[in-house]
């Protein structure tokens, strides 16, 4: 069995920590700027800014869990965020998601074997006006039919291709 932790590199953290950790009310700020170091919130981490803060490792796993800005587990490099608000439901979110699926080979939560792509779906986007509407790595698609979809998938595999 492999010892995660021996993967994760921690130096990185050390410039957060050292800048965070002593502060009261910084946990969220921390947990932020290591899942911009890592792109998640890996477990060593969170144990490692448990020690730091004098935070319960109860505590920083519980406000890591609760929030859904963190994910504590690795997504591809695009991960795609498909509203299920009442607007996008209403007009068609589940069928830009079948697209989406179909497409890529994966359900909602999973990454494809390429690591290229996460499907998650949220709910909400604040994005109504533009109902059924995801967001990939920041960037809003609004208005989807499944030829958008394809075609904006399409262009980001290609795009990773050059």
């Amino acid at each position: 069995m492999t010892n995660i932790a021996a993967e994760i590199d921690l130096q990185p953290l050390e410039s957060v920590l050292a800048a965070c950790a002593a502060k009261p009310g910084s946990l969220i700020t921390i947990l932020q700027q290591t899942q911009e170091l890592y792109g998640y919130l890996p477990r060593p981490a969170l144990a490692e800014i448990s020690r730091a803060t004098g935070i319960t490792p109860a505590k920083v796993l519980g406000v890591a869990s609760f929030y859904t800005q963190f994910r504590l587990e690795p997504v591809g490099r695009y991960l795609i965020m498909l509203c299920q608000g009442t607007a996008c439901h209403v007009n068609g979110a589940e069928s830009i998601s079948a697209v989406i699926s179909e497409e890529l080979g994966i359900a909602d939560g999973q990454t494809t074997a390429d690591g290229l792509f996460t499907l998650k779906h949220v709910a909400c986007l604040g994005c109504c006006s533009l109902a059924p509407a995801m967001m990939i790595n920041g960037e809003v698609y609004g208005n989807l039919t499944a030829s958008s979809v394809r075609q904006v998938l399409h262009d980001l595999a290609a795009k990773e291709a050059e």
